[in-house]
């Protein structure tokens, strides 16, 4: 029987693994009726919370997961999240509320719903106000059609800047974060997962098993003909001096879950899900089996002596690649903030 959690102070009960389905449509398995095998399928074995974004295969996902909900709908927390692109309009995109209005209504046709439990704006975008993106998603709040909103990939500022902004200015304020998190990637636990705590958000992070490199299945091994290669070479291209750094940590913690009669995907889920701040991680399954792996992660437990090799290995707040950050900010990318 599945155990669980609270999402940070809503009340929302959820599942301790969340269903991504980033991996449904193009961008991974473009069988509609497997897709939704795989979402019935882990709604059977106890979870209820699937999360999904506008921008996944360019708005299939969302159409496969509300075809594939027909009946099931009330039983689960739907999440689904706004700003990337869409098309080449310049406007289709973004955390404007003029771009959030429209989205919404597109995500919602889309999903065969009439409310999104947990609308997460997908990514922060300087030069458009906190306040201009927390007012329109309060307006959708109050409308009905939006039930709780969240972030994601945000840095520990911007966190703050908006639970600050959402009292002051009397809106809704972001109940989730959704971080990148796992073993190779603990950057968030310096600031981002002590605010979470602080603050009573939910946190649902993604790519816990750093984009496959913990699943225990063997990478591509260079070749770049896989979608997830093609899409984000900086986190995969094994040629990197940082990814050859994640590759003698995926050995050496490969030998830590067998001497803990575990594999390395229940050692790299029972990990993050071990971190108090966490409500429920996100897997992307994008075959049945890939989920009947994650589902035997459920009851793991690691011992205190299993956390401290972890540690040995990648020490708290280290992330191996800055590009499993999943976003920097321009101060960093542009180079003109930097120059006079």
């Amino acid at each position: 029987m599945t155990t669980y959690r609270t999402l940070g102070r809503t009340g929302v009960q959820v599942s301790p693994l969340t269903l991504g389905t980033m991996n449904f449509g193009a961008w991974g398995n473009p069988d509609h009726e497997d897709s939704a095998a795989i979402l019935h399928r882990a709604l059977d074995a106890g979870i209820n919370v699937v999360d999904t974004a506008d921008v996944y295969s360019r708005g299939e996902s969302e159409t496969i997961v509300g075809k594939a909900l027909a009946g099931r709908r009330d039983d689960v927390v739907l999440a689904t999240k706004v700003h990337g692109r869409l098309s080449d309009e310049v406007n289709h995109a973004g955390n404007s509320r003029r771009w959030i209005v429209r989205a919404v209504e597109d995500s919602l046709r889309r999903l065969q719903t009439d409310r999104i439990d947990v609308y997460q704006v997908h990514r922060p975008q300087p030069g458009t106000a906190i306040d201009e993106t927390l007012g329109a998603l309060d307006d959708l709040v109050r409308a009905g059609k939006v039930l709780y909103v969240g972030t994601s990939t945000f840095l520990p500022s911007q966190i703050v800047q908006a639970q600050w902004v959402a009292a002051d200015r009397r809106l809704v304020r972001p109940v989730t974060e959704q971080p990148p998190y796992s073993i190779l990637a603990r950057g968030v636990e310096r600031e981002v997962l002590p605010l979470a705590l602080e603050y009573g958000l939910g946190v649902l992070p993604w790519s816990p098993l750093a984009g496959g490199w913990l699943s225990g299945r063997p990478l591509d091994g260079g070749r770049g003909d896989s979608p997830r290669h093609q899409r984000q070479p900086g986190r995969h291209d094994p040629s990197l001096p940082e990814n050859r750094t994640k590759a003698e940590a995926v050995q050496q913690l490969s030998k830590v879950a067998e001497a803990a009669g575990l594999t390395l995907l229940q050692l790299a889920l029972g990990f993050v899900l071990e971190h108090p701040a966490v409500s429920s991680a996100i897997i992307g399954p994008r075959t049945q089996a890939h989920l009947d792996a994650a589902l035997t992660a459920l009851d793991v437990r690691l011992s205190a002596d299993v956390l401290d090799e972890i540690d040995r290995i990648v020490p708290p707040g280290v992330t191996l690649n800055p590009a499993d950050a999943g976003w920097h900010p321009p101060s960093i990318t542009d180079a003109s903030t930097r120059r006079r």
